[in-house]
């Protein structure tokens, strides 16, 4: 199986250590690279070019919602995860809508990113439930008041 490439993109340097920590060890994938704002994030991306982008959305200098526009602009087929401790449906549809894949909590287990990783890297789109119910409430919501 080739070898995953992913970026983390997170102002933390614990959590940047965690997913390293996390990622690293599996024979399938390798961190290429990390950064602690949403511009570095930019240039990581354009540097390395990875298969996965793990990102959060709250950074300094640059949003994660608007370092994944960037991204997106300049390559259409970027993947890319959110991982972000906002539960809100609109932080959540805010990021799919400008180009993330899939939005991830950041108390997700570590055996279900690497799984989001491997799935999302093999061409799948896997939305967690906690995520999914969300988003479907939002749908709701908006279907509501459209009527209004």
């Amino acid at each position: 199986m080739p070898n995953i490439r992913v970026l983390i993109v997170d102002a933390h340097p614990m959590i940047r250590a965690g997913l390293t920590a996390t990622i690293d060890p599996e024979s399938d994938m390798t961190v290429v690279g990390s950064a602690s704002t949403g511009r570095e994030g930019v240039e990581q991306y354009k540097l390395h070019q990875p298969d996965i982008m793990l990102i959060d959305l709250k950074m300094p200098d640059m949003g994660g919602v608007d370092a994944i526009r960037t991204i997106r602009g300049e390559f259409p087929s970027a993947k890319i995860i959110v991982v972000s401790t906002y539960q809100g449906d609109e932080n959540i549809y805010r990021a799919l809508e400008a180009g993330a894949v899939t939005y991830l909590l950041k108390d997700t287990l570590a055996e279900q990113l690497v799984c989001v990783i491997r799935e999302f890297a093999g061409g799948g789109r896997p939305i967690l439930p906690e995520i999914a119910q969300q988003l479907t409430s939002r749908m709701f919501q908006a279907a509501e008041r459209s009527r209004d």
